[in-house]
């Protein structure tokens, strides 16, 4: 059973800088492609941003193109969430899962095997 862990989350002030690990551990990586998530309090879960395991194609939200880059490290079973220009509106509980890609996007309904999640607050 594939299971993974998110880590990385904290405080940081708006302009800053993070980056999430998802760890996995059960299964082969390469089996997976990785999704990103969030959910902010009182709003649903939302999609960040998504790697495929065929090509490593990346697809992201608007709200986050240009400052969030996924990258996955295979050695390593771990696929990261770079965040740049940190916003107070990216403050949310970010979780990982497992999944593919479908049409461009990162549909939620797609992804599976869910993390714990990791708390990410910007703030001043």
């Amino acid at each position: 059973q594939v299971q993974f862990v998110e880590s990385g989350g904290g405080l940081v002030q708006p302009g800053g800088s993070l980056r999430l690990s998802c760890a996995a551990s059960g299964f082969n990586l390469g089996y997976y492609g990785r999704g990103w998530f969030r959910q902010a309090p009182g709003k649903e879960r939302e999609g960040v941003g998504c790697i495929s395991n065929i090509d490593d194609s990346t697809y992201y939200a608007d709200s986050v193109k240009g400052r969030f880059t996924i990258s996955r490290d295979n050695a390593k079973h771990t696929v990261y969430l770079h965040m740049n220009s940190l916003k107070p509106e990216d403050t949310a509980v970010y979780y990982c899962a497992a999944g593919n890609p479908i049409d461009g996007g990162c549909p939620l309904s797609s992804f599976g095997a869910w993390g714990q999640g990791t708390q990410v607050t910007v703030s001043s």
